[in-house]
């Protein structure tokens, strides 16, 4: 059975390039071998991340991702069985939300700096799907 999951953490130290990248590489890695596909936005400190993929790795992905040391604050916005997946070209595909157009941000955002936690996980996905559609989500398979 197949399921998406949304959350949003905060990074615990100030986000560099090399933390970035480090969290990136890990994640192509691992999703390779377990069958998760997904997109992370990040951006002042804040990641938003979809990932897909059968019910067990899932799981156990977020369970390993709230562990990790290098994030607080994590929180499920949206969890749900799906038919098919819709980040299925990426292993992790990637958004830096520091360089997104200010009015794409303003559709789904009181403020043109998004904040994940105060909108609903509906919304943010609206967010995912309009990344998707500008081809604004970089990565590689």
């Amino acid at each position: 059975m197949l399921v998406r999951l949304l959350y949003v953490s905060r990074s615990v130290h100030p986000e560099t390039p090399e933390q970035t990248e480090s969290i990136l590489a890990s994640s192509r890695e691992h999703n390779l071998s377990n069958g998760i596909t997904g997109v992370l936005c990040y951006g002042g400190g804040i990641y938003l991340q979809a990932i897909e993929g059968g019910r067990n790795q899932v799981n156990a992905l977020y369970t390993h991702i709230v562990k990790d040391p290098r994030h607080k604050d994590v929180v499920v916005l949206a969890y749900e069985e799906i038919t098919e997946r819709r980040f299925g070209g990426w292993t992790m595909g990637q958004v830096r939300l520091d360089k997104l157009n200010p009015s794409i941000v303003l559709k789904y955002s009181e403020t043109p700096e998004l904040d994940p936690y105060g909108v609903s996980g509906n919304v943010s996905f609206a967010l995912l799907e309009e990344l998707m559609a500008t081809a604004s989500i970089i990565g590689r398979a």
